[in-house]
């Protein structure tokens, strides 16, 4: 990138004017990793000051069972297939009911597409959670959920989303966006739910007062300008309805270890590589700078690796996820040294490691506790980088 669109990009920037598709791909072409990564800082800074937001979660998926078979999917089985699993609903309270002690806020509920579930399946389970669990938040299912259950009930959206909200429904998931793009997303996708029905589906969700995340699969077979329009497609959304809390970008995953049964179930891996740490934060730093009009970007350390998550923080990101426990969707595929679990601690000792201040929110965003940054006394403290 020369020096002259350099400089126009950062006046763009620093004046708050909205960036172009032209300048998307442009900020992606640039090999300047440390100057985009500053720029991305500088907005994050802007935003969000020092602060770094997580909250303490636990991911459920109640069935792996999925009609769909999505080319880049190591999760879904088929009915019969011998890690097929759909829980019982007492059962996915039970394993709720596991984290209570650690003061749990949110339960992050996400099932492959049933075919033989009933609807009534997901209002009760919703019911019972809650009242098992009354404080914690229920963000639970995919727009492509959503629209999966508008086929099996015969309801409409706007139907089903009032019943789910009646049982404790506070926020839907961002799932199932992967790439908007149709020239790439008919390769990758084996649902229905694209861009107008997700659109459709989160446009609803924003009437009804929730507030949703959205998301972006990346590193696999697109290419920049297709994540650039992935981000402004949102970003017009945003503009309509502002019900997106949180962007979050998710690598996509090979599938290394989901071979018990011989079958590799990951169709792409083998003409794709996974985003290296590099193109991670350059997503991340392009997506902050783009997103002038989302408060937050959050890196879903699970999908990304904790020392990525750590840098990804001085990249544009201000939020770091949650405690998570148990993530089938990505553990299924992946083996590169991800846990299972982060505790409070954890979260507050990487956190503070990277140089950044902790707090603690809820769902909607809501501050729970601050909690005290890194010592500024200590020499070898670290600091978030100076704006």
């Amino acid at each position: 990138m020369d020096v002259g669109l350099k400089r126009e990009l950062e006046e763009k920037v620093r004046s708050g004017e909205r960036l172009t598709r032209e300048d998307g791909i442009a900020l992606y072409e640039s090999d300047d990793l440390a100057w985009l990564g500053g720029l991305a800082h500088e907005v994050r800074t802007r935003k969000n000051g020092d602060v770094v937001h997580f909250n303490v979660n636990r991911h459920l998926n109640m069935t792996n069972v999925c009609t769909a078979s999505c080319a880049y999917c190591s999760f879904q089985r088929k009915p019969g297939e011998k890690d097929a699993y759909t829980m019982r609903i007492e059962e996915a309270v039970k394993l709720a009911k596991a984290m209570e002690s650690e003061n749990l806020t949110e339960l992050h509920i996400v099932n492959g597409l049933h075919p033989n579930l009933p609807w009534r399946y997901y209002p009760r389970s919703l019911r019972e959670l809650k009242k098992a669990l009354p404080d914690v938040s229920l963000k639970a299912f995919t727009a492509t959920e959503i629209h999966h259950f508008e086929t099996i009930s015969g309801l409409s959206a706007s139907e089903i989303l009032d019943e789910l909200i009646d049982a404790g429904l506070e926020s839907l998931t961002g799932g199932g966006a992967e790439i908007f793009d149709w020239e790439v997303r008919q390769h990758i996708v084996d649902h229905r739910t694209h861009w107008e029905d997700w659109s459709r589906i989160h446009r609803l969700a924003h009437e009804k007062g929730l507030k949703t995340p959205c998301t972006m699969l990346y590193g696999h077979i697109e290419e920049p300008r297709h994540r650039v329009d992935h981000v402004l497609r949102l970003r017009e959304l945003q503009d309509e309805t502002g019900g997106f809390q949180v962007f979050i970008p998710l690598r996509y995953q090979h599938d290394f270890v989901d071979m018990k049964d011989g079958k590799i179930r990951n169709r792409l891996q083998a003409r794709t590589r996974m985003a290296t740490g590099a193109e991670a934060l350059k997503t991340f730093a392009v997506s902050r700078l783009l997103f002038d009009n989302v408060p937050h970007v959050k890196v879903f350390w699970v999908m990304h690796g904790v020392q990525t998550a750590q840098l990804a923080l001085q990249f544009g990101a201000d939020d770091m996820d949650g405690s998570v426990v148990e993530y089938k969707i990505t553990h299924d595929a992946d083996n590169f040294g991800t846990p299972n679990k982060l505790t409070r601690e954890d979260l507050l000792e990487l956190i503070r490691d990277a140089g950044f201040r902790p707090v603690e929110r809820n769902t909607r965003y809501e501050i729970i506790r601050e909690y005290d940054g890194p010592d500024p006394l200590r020499r070898e403290s670290p600091q978030p980088m100076r704006v």
